[in-house]
């Protein structure tokens, strides 16, 4: 019969020591079963395997499905950082699917969602395996995620593809919306770095071949070190001494207001001068019988109700209406239908009848608005069809309705066809060129202002024409952060939809001096090394079994009570050379109030003690 040692006479320093061991693995396990059931649907122990000192992570199969996880994230994040910063041109988008298929939906909103929930599920699944990994558990990814996988790298390969073709320029807005946030994704990016560090130290030092370890940590410090001089190739105009900064650019109503009213409507352009624009900006064409009218498509069916007074002329060029046509129109309902901005719940029912009232107006009538209130005009002018009576005289008509209704220093003169003649009869209209040129070659032709889409912004072209008074009016810019940017480079006056907003911002979103800039990289750098070398250090530390304190007395990790799991598949010593396995039901309830110790036995003065483990059984 064997004596067995009262649990209230134990030794209570040794007893502190079995019981973290134990409970420290016990604790986890409901973590553990959380992270590979959602995972890998292995929601029970026997079903999860530890990746032991000197395996790897998981299987081959299982290692390219983690390969493949992480390019889909990557490949999913690079596609909805580009649509999100693409929300500047979700209008034009909208209207050209409008156009292909012939009737109004919110495309773009619906590809964001999809786009933001499918990189939302990838990164949940990254997030799981690398918790996993830190947890030293081997990875068994379950073959529904595989298919969810495929899925969002199908989705994001196609839909870049697609809009690259579609929409090439929109890489030239991703560009420079790096200019804005590429200072807060290096943050980001190191942060993640860093976090990385803990399940790769853990492995690293758990390999046993050396040519895996060097891989690993060849791969991770690559990257990281990339990340850390990522900042000496970056420009942003937003980084700039104190005080250098210019005055605002000037805002001009992109088709009146379109966000608060229809456009090209008198409404529209009546809410643009309230919120504060200093310019109004409009399309004309000419009616058949010789009247200039604002209308920016060729035909009427997108802005007007054609398709119900003209069912059979919905594809006809606006020039082919007669000006009393036109006038049959309804230029209002549409907006309220449609709701191209998602604007119309904001409307008073005052401000909905006055929409419903909209037709469409003629190009002197907009010029009464504009004179009135003293703002600046910008128009296109779209020459009418072959077989069109003004075809060749669209220029003098409209040149003529222009002098007799506002003050010629008040128009931007943009239509580039016989502009010497416009400008000998009238050298008071500011001439405005679309395209960039020699200095000499745009003051030979009286230009006074350039009006460029804002993909070509560059602060360096803005300053060399702003040298020879020539000014810089950018296309169509409505995110605030595409204005602050446009702001910091110098730029005089935007088109805009959102007029109403952007007056509000009085600075950039983003501006630091270059010193402040210098000293978020430099602190970001240095904060993310020390804590890598620390988690390597430490996880070297515990790998190698080095001392570790408790109190007053020393705790081996790696030392006699580092062998105690509660894993059902493991075995928990009795005696020096007996092993009980306990039952999975026994396991998932044992806890060390269940354990007694055997006393050691007592060595003589003249020897000493023989190291000698506590015998431990379940009462």
């Amino acid at each position: 019969m064997v004596w067995w040692t009262p649990f209230t006479r134990l030794k209570l320093g040794k007893l502190k020591v079995v019981r973290r061991q134990l409970l420290q693995r016990y604790e986890h396990q409901p973590l553990v079963s959380c992270l590979a059931g959602l995972y890998g649907c292995q929601w029970r122990r026997y079903q999860r395997a530890r990746a032991q000192p000197g395996e790897v992570c998981c299987s081959k199969v299982e290692c390219g499905s983690f390969g493949l996880l992480i390019l889909t994230f990557f490949l999913s994040f690079v596609f909805l950082y580009f649509w999100s910063e693409a929300q500047n041109d979700y209008n034009d988008f909208d209207w050209f699917n409008f156009g292909t298929l012939g009737f109004w939906f919110p495309w773009s909103l619906v590809l964001l969602g999809v786009a933001a929930a499918l990189f939302t599920y990838i990164a949940l699944l990254l997030v799981l395996a690398v918790c996993l990994l830190s947890e030293g558990q081997r990875l068994y990814l379950h073959w529904s995620h595989k298919i969810g996988i495929v899925v969002t790298l199908a989705f994001s390969v196609t839909a870049t593809a697609i809009l690259s073709d579609l929409w090439s320029k929109e890489w030239k807005t991703l560009l420079l919306s790096l200019q804005v946030t590429a200072p807060f994704l290096h943050v980001a990016a190191v942060a993640l770095m860093t976090l990385l560090s803990w399940p790769i130290a853990l492995h690293f030092f758990r390999m046993n071949k050396r040519v895996r370890q060097v891989a690993i940590l060849g791969l991770y410090l690559s990257v990281l070190f990339s990340l850390y001089l990522v900042p000496l190739g970056m420009y942003s105009p937003c980084i700039k001494e104190s005080g250098t900064l210019g005055p605002a650019p000037s805002l001009i109503g992109h088709r009146g207001a379109p966000m608060l009213a229809p456009e090209n409507t008198l409404l529209s352009f009546e809410k643009a001068v309230e919120a504060g624009g200093e310019g109004l900006e409009t399309d004309v064409r000419i009616s058949y019988d010789g009247v200039p009218f604002l209308m920016h498509d060729s035909t009427l069916r997108r802005t007007t109700d054609v398709d119900k007074v003209f069912p059979n002329r919905t594809r006809q060029d606006a020039s082919l209406f007669t000006w009393a046509e036109l006038q049959q129109l309804n230029a209002g309902n549409w907006f309220l239908s449609r709701d191209p901005f998602g604007t119309g719940s904001s409307l008073s029912e005052t401000e909905r009848s006055s929409i419903q009232n909209q037709s469409i107006p003629s190009l002197a009538q907009f010029l009464e608005v504009a004179a009135g209130s003293g703002r600046l005009v910008l128009f296109d002018l779209r020459r009418p069809p072959s077989g069109h009576p003004y075809n060749v005289s669209f220029i003098n008509t409209t040149l003529q309705v222009v002098r007799d209704n506002i003050n010629s220093s008040q128009v931007l003169w943009l239509p580039s066809e016989d502009r010497a003649m416009v400008q000998a009869v009238d050298p008071e209209l500011q001439q405005t060129a679309e395209e960039r040129g020699p200095v000499q070659n745009l003051t030979d032709r009286h230009i006074r202002r350039l009006n460029l889409p804002y993909s070509s912004m560059s602060e360096q072209q803005i300053s060399k024409y702003w040298s020879v008074n020539i000014s810089t009016n950018l296309f169509v810019i409505s995110q605030p952060w595409l204005y602050s940017l446009a702001w910091c480079a110098g730029v005089h006056s935007i088109t805009t939809n959102s007029i109403h907003l952007l007056s509000h911002l009085r600075q950039p979103l983003f501006l630091m001096t270059p010193e402040e800039y210098s000293l978020m990289w430099i602190l970001t750098d240095v904060s993310s090394t020390f804590l890598i070398t620390a988690v390597f250090i430490f996880h070297w530390w515990r790998e190698r079994g080095l001392p570790f304190w408790s109190g007053s007395r020393q705790a081996h990790e790696t030392g006699p009570y580092s062998k105690f799991r509660t894993d059902s598949s493991e075995a928990i010593c009795i005696h020096w050379n007996q092993c009980h396995s306990i039952s999975p039901k026994l396991s998932d309830v044992w806890s060390i109030s269940n354990v007694v110790i055997r006393p050691e036995p007592q060595s003589s003065p003249t020897q000493p003690a023989a190291p000698h483990l506590p015998t431990i059984t379940e009462e």
